[in-house]
């Protein structure tokens, strides 16, 4: 049991969603794999996990962009701006919060977040999901690969099929009017047919050591290394 003071801590605060994944992923994918990548990068050797208190994941968030697919929720972007904003004010007892987002679509209420926290002087820091070579965007080999990993119980692997692929910023921009389901009928962005737990492995690393670093980072920062 940790006896650091939780004054002396530094907040960590995931965000997930709850939102369609193809036919073939569960609803709380994202939720699910950033909880990992926390889990994963606090093992890391170069973390004092003790330095930092997990807030519990916010696993829904901003997922409007996935309307007309049946399951999904969304608190919308202005939604979850106010929410995430006030726990960080609320916050006032940690050394800073840590923002870990594993929803690309959060980006908007992500930039206004940081915008607002700055203007009220709320020591903070976001890190989101870092993108690879030849990653792809939605439920797709990258996501799927994870989930092999991370919770192969939870992918319907007789259900997997291809999704719609091309360029990401083309088909980031018809989603801002079409929403996913203008892109891709089935809600897959990429090609899960190709995903394996070896790549999973492979991506889960990535991501915890992107963390792994950023936390380290923060620690030093914040607080002067280790405890």
């Amino acid at each position: 049991m940790s006896t650091t003071s939780p004054n002396s801590k530094v907040l960590l605060l995931p965000l997930g969603s709850w939102e369609q994944h193809g036919p073939h992923l569960p609803f709380d994918t994202d939720t699910i794999i950033i909880d990992s990548v926390v889990i994963h990068a606090l093992r890391d050797t170069q973390v004092d996990a003790d330095a930092f208190a997990i807030a519990p994941t916010i696993a829904i968030s901003a997922s409007d962009e996935h309307v007309g697919f049946p399951g999904t929720l969304s608190t919308g972007t202005e939604a979850l701006v106010q929410s995430v904003v006030a726990i960080c004010r609320s916050a006032s007892w940690s050394q800073g919060v840590c923002i870990v987002n594993g929803h690309g679509g959060n980006a908007d209420a992500l930039a206004r977040i940081s915008s607002a926290l700055t203007y009220e002087k709320i020591r903070h820091s976001i890190w989101s999901l870092p993108s690879y070579d030849g990653s792809d965007m939605h439920a797709g080999h990258t996501e799927t690969s994870v989930m092999l990993y991370v919770a192969p119980g939870k992918v319907q692997t007789d259900r997997i099929e291809r999704g719609t692929i091309g360029d990401a910023s083309a088909l980031v921009t018809q989603m801002r009017t079409s929403g996913v389901a203008g892109v891709s009928a089935n809600g897959v962005l990429g090609d899960p047919t190709t995903a394996t737990s070896e790549h999973g492995i492979a991506v889960m690393r990535l991501y915890s050591t992107s963390l792994a670093t950023h936390l380290a980072a923060l620690s030093n920062e914040w607080l002067g290394g280790a405890q």
